[in-house]
């Protein structure tokens, strides 16, 4: 772990966010952290909604908050959806008329958006940063705790206060915080990771696409998906708002 110093930093964002069911009910998060040494929790949550949207929701709300106060932003985010989107995809969306590569139109257009538009306005520039989710980074286990307790409609206790009082080492970074890349030896090859299934709220793994179609097989509301790497299963999951079942 890096330990920012204060003296120089620059505006400090962790965001996150949570759909239960996916779609089901959602929260989203954000801790700001101000040079001058303030920290604000911000949370909402939506009865019906998505990962994505959520994951989306959080760093437009914080840039949202920040907009008339200038200075550079450094964010952090476990969502390489957020992060590929806002700084690889949109040029490429934006020229084809908000089209994918396959011609369909782009999820959550208008979110996207909203979060190009604060960030091109933003006064001293963003840097997008990546922390990995659930290995204890104190920044991104506070704002997963807001935006789960949002979607379960409990009150996480927002803090509002010097960063000095500030229970959460916030500012405790890991060293490395660059996107993950996705061309791992087996993505390489295509071959397959794993294969994913889920039913009923229930994820299961599985070593080949026979054992998965088996399960999902005439089930209503099934759902399975093809990863490519231990990373790209663990987006997987998290954007279904599920856990393995081992």
């Amino acid at each position: 772990m890096k330990l920012i110093d204060q003296s120089t930093r620059p505006i400090v964002v962790f965001t996150d966010g949570a759909a239960k069911g996916n779609p089901g009910p959602g929260g989203w998060a954000a801790v700001i952290v101000t040079p001058g040494g303030r920290v604000r929790e911000l949370g909402g949550g939506s009865r019906h909604t998505t990962n994505n949207r959520m994951e989306l929701t959080g760093p437009i709300e914080a840039f949202s908050f920040l907009e008339g106060t200038s200075g550079h932003v450094a964010l952090y985010t476990d969502s390489t959806y957020v992060i590929r989107g806002i700084t690889e995809w949109i040029p490429s969306w934006h020229r084809r008329g908000w089209k994918t590569m396959e011609g369909k139109d782009v999820l959550n257009r208008e979110l996207w958006e909203q979060l190009w538009s604060l960030v091109r306005s933003r006064e001293g520039g963003v840097e997008w940063n990546y922390v990995r989710g659930h290995i204890g980074i104190p920044g991104n286990e506070r704002v997963d705790q807001i935006a789960n307790a949002y979607a379960l409609q409990d009150d996480p206790g927002l803090y509002e206060g010097p960063l000095a009082e500030y229970p959460v080492r916030i500012l405790d970074i890991p060293e490395d915080t660059s996107l993950p890349t996705s061309s791992s030896s087996s993505a390489k090859k295509g071959t397959p990771y794993s294969y994913l299934s889920v039913i009923d709220g229930v994820a299961m793994r599985h070593a080949t696409w026979t054992g998965c179609e088996q399960r999902v097989k005439g089930k209503s509301g099934a759902r399975f998906k093809k990863a490519m790497s231990a990373e790209d299963e663990r987006a997987i999951l998290k954007a279904w708002g599920v856990s393995l079942s081992l």
